[in-house]
């Protein structure tokens, strides 16, 4: 099976000097170019009944063999989210029909056929685990009628048979902008979440996403699952760090508002090997904790906004958020995710990282 990295159309080598000597290879310019993470790319880890938590859930992945993106995609705040009862996974299988230029998931055009073993042995998986919220997100299936949508929802109604006591939420592909197949989907199912997400501000759709993906189309997705499926909380993510402008992601945020978006995640690409896009810029902690200000002043149930947040970060604490819970940003605060909500200590604390 063909795995391979999406990478950014150049030439094999730079060349230049006289008579065209080469310069060395497009590789060693690609990983020269890479930036250094900034001194506020930390984060503290769990301690107490937290630390107990989590210890219990690596246990139970190590003997059981059980595998999630927390663990694959080496999540910072897989520490943070474990000791809460909270865990993502993908299905679908391990490779995208996609060839986003920021995602390190493999692409190739026909994947394996969908398992059909995988609800049962994902319900299993989420089962000894233990959890109180998963997170099921998927690869693109382009190759398929429905883009996987009926595959996706047996997945998540084995789970809810198996386990009716852990909340669930979708973190969904766009279905190729099929509105039926996500009408097909939604009916019925037992989420309390359903997320898409928007990855960048619109303009950078051609530089980021794969041709076949679009702001537009994302939208469209949200404001559709958020008509069908009302009761249901929606949400997305954002990356920044892409070439984007601070007015862009203001601008990106109150068009997902506008069309029904519920909670919103905001954090920083890093960059995942030197095939990939690179990173034009680290906003520091205080940009986040004013996007985290703007999206609460636009009417967001729950946000989570900083350099270390990732679209499944808190997942669980988020949906007690937006539910009327306390911020996720304010309790027992590990900072990945910042705002002015926290006061003046987060800030004394960065400018002290950063000296």
């Amino acid at each position: 099976m063909d795995r391979r990295l999406p990478t950014i159309d150049a030439g094999d080598m730079l060349h230049g000097g006289c008579g065209g000597a080469s310069r060395g290879s497009l590789r060693e310019h690609r990983k020269e170019m890479r930036k250094r993470l900034p001194g506020w790319f930390r984060t503290s880890l769990p301690t107490g009944m937290a630390q107990i938590r989590y210890n219990e859930t690596k246990s139970n992945v190590r003997e059981h063999g059980l595998h999630t993106v927390c663990e694959e995609a080496m999540c910072p705040n897989v520490h943070d989210c474990w000791g809460r009862g909270t865990a993502t996974f993908m299905i679908a299988g391990e490779v995208c029909t996609r060839g986003c230029r920021f995602c390190a998931v493999g692409t190739v055009k026909i994947p394996p056929p969908l398992d059909a073993d995988e609800p049962a042995e994902l319900a299993e998986a989420i089962g000894r685990m233990r959890l109180s919220h998963a997170v099921i997100t998927v690869v693109n299936r382009d190759d398929l009628p429905d883009g996987g949508a009926s595959h996706y929802r047996d997945c998540i109604n084995t789970v809810h048979e198996h386990s009716p006591g852990v909340g669930l939420e979708l973190l969904c592909s766009d279905l190729d902008g099929n509105l039926e197949a996500l009408t097909t989907l939604l009916e019925g199912l037992p989420l309390r979440i359903f997320a898409h997400n928007v990855e960048c501000v619109p303009r950078l759709d051609r530089v980021v996403r794969d041709p076949r993906a679009s702001f537009n189309q994302s939208l469209k997705i949200l404001a559709e699952a958020k008509r069908l499926r009302p009761d249901l909380l929606i949400k997305t993510s954002i990356m920044v760090g892409l070439g984007e402008s601070d007015k862009e992601v203001v601008k990106a945020m109150r068009r997902l508002r506008g069309a029904g978006v519920d909670m919103i995640t905001i954090g920083q690409y890093l960059q995942p090997s030197y095939k990939h896009l690179t990173v034009d810029r680290f906003p520091e902690p205080e940009k986040f904790a004013d996007w985290d200000r703007m999206a609460r002043k636009l009417g967001f149930k729950a946000v989570a906004s900083g350099p270390l947040v990732r679209s499944s970060y808190r997942a669980g604490l988020l949906w007690e958020e937006a539910v009327g819970g306390e911020p996720v940003v304010t309790r027992e605060s590990t900072g990945s995710a910042v705002s002015h909500l926290i006061g003046s200590e987060f800030q004394v604390k960065a400018q002290g990282q950063m000296s």
